[in-house]
């Protein structure tokens, strides 16, 4: 049974939402000005068609880029940044030199979204801060257009152009804290993937939870348990005992619960068998966070024959044997297409004889929180959202000793 292939939606109601309750942005496009305003990884405002002066002396055309800073109440806030951003060549004086009061730096700069700038600039009125993007969007244009139109009093940014909006996001509101960090590129890098997590538990559980405030294209779940009481120990959140007269299938209840955030949160309320392992050959990235050795072997094998790079998790915990104290360790094992020889050696597939505690459901939300935190930076890390200098595929973390590991490295 195969997943369908879903292609990327325009989806325009955040941003129409957006303008109709900000009158600096409305105001920008009834004044005629070429206005686009572009979401994925970010939040972004783009005046295209600001006529400029070069330095030979030639009259172009460039993009203003500015990011869109929002209040909670999602109101723009242009106090925020006094900085605008620039893509075409230096905007210069009548003397051919660049603009001395905007001028503060040169080269270009992956903003995300497909924005790439050339130049930063730097002002600020006389009252230290712009009232809103109108005002600010507009200083800029003022300051960058008045060497041209002082060749050609008929140039003007005012186009009357048909204003451009596009969200490609999966998210149903703005990502603003990619969009204040100025990381929208970075964020950006795992954009396309589909991942699938098998298993939702306490670990799969945050996993879903962090991977979930990503920009990932989808995220399918496999489940085939339903959330009991203890469950709601080892979870994100908090569940309400209302919520636990009928126990919901896992994979359908996180599914409804992150589908209020966001996009692509698909529920497949079923266990990953022999019969249907072939579902996962669709996914670009799996992460499996199962406790049943033979059904993580079966993964795991069938993900390693088909080259589709994966993270198993686990964990082992054990009572003292005067039973005061807990002692054990969480494990983080990475299979990439550079190495993937080690799995026999370092995931469990038979508990045999050896005594584990944790699946007498010990409850260990914060183990089951770093286990998912190890993994997820993991894989952000495969991705290049992280810097890597070591490249292990297998981490464990000793709790009583406090040690971290850093195992099966890739060499050269």
């Amino acid at each position: 049974m195969p997943l369908p292939s879903k292609s990327r939606k325009v989806w325009c109601s955040m941003l129409a939402d957006l303008i109709s309750r900000n009158p600096d942005l409305q105001r920008l496009m009834d004044d005629g000005y070429s206005v686009e305003i572009r979401r994925q990884t970010g939040l972004h405002l783009l005046v295209h068609d600001v006529p400029y002066r070069n330095a030979p002396g030639d009259l172009k055309r460039g993009t203003l880029v500015c990011p869109i800073h929002l209040r909670e109440d999602n109101l723009t806030n242009a106090a925020a940044n006094h900085q605008a951003w620039f893509i075409g060549e230096h905007p210069c004086s009548i003397e051919g030199t660049p603009i001395a009061g905007i001028v503060h730096s040169s080269g270009r700069s992956d903003f995300g979204d497909g924005i790439v700038v050339d130049h930063g600039f730097s002002t600020k009125p006389r009252t230290g801060f712009y009232n809103d993007y109108y005002d600010k969007m507009t200083h800029y244009i003022n300051v960058i257009s008045a060497p041209a139109q002082h060749l050609d009093p008929t140039l003007t940014a005012r186009l009357y152009k048909p204003a451009q909006t596009t969200d490609n996001s999966v998210f149903y509101y703005a990502d603003t804290a990619s969009t204040r960090s100025g990381i929208g590129s970075i964020a950006g890098k795992v954009a396309a993937l589909r991942i699938a997590i098998v298993g939702l538990g306490g670990t799969g559980s945050h996993i879903l939870d962090l991977v979930a405030k990503t920009h990932v294209n989808e995220i399918h779940l496999f489940d085939g348990d339903a959330f009991y009481s203890h469950n709601a120990f080892r979870a994100p959140s908090a569940t309400a005992i209302s919520d636990l007269q009928t126990p919901e299938l896992k994979a359908k209840r996180y599914a409804r619960i992150y589908s209020v955030m966001r996009r692509g949160v698909e529920a497949h309320p079923e266990y990953v068998t022999d019969q249907n392992v072939g579902l996962l050959q669709h996914f670009d990235f799996v992460f499996i966070c199962i406790d049943k050795g033979a059904a993580r072997e079966l993964i795991a094998k069938y993900l390693l024959q088909a080259g589709i790079p994966f993270i198993d998790v686990g964990m082992h915990v054990q009572m003292t044997k005067d039973a005061q104290k807990l002692v054990g360790q969480v494990r983080t094992t990475f299979f990439s297409p550079k190495k993937n020889d080690h799995f026999d050696r370092r995931v469990p597939v038979d508990s045999g004889n050896m005594r584990n505690d944790y699946g007498l459901n010990i409850q260990v939300n914060e183990l089951n929180a770093l286990n998912a935190v190890h993994a997820v930076i993991r894989w952000k890390k495969y991705y290049g959202i992280y810097d890597d200098q070591i490249g292990e595929h297998e981490s464990v973390y000793a709790i009583n000793a406090h040690m971290l590991t850093k195992d099966e490295r890739v060499e050269g």
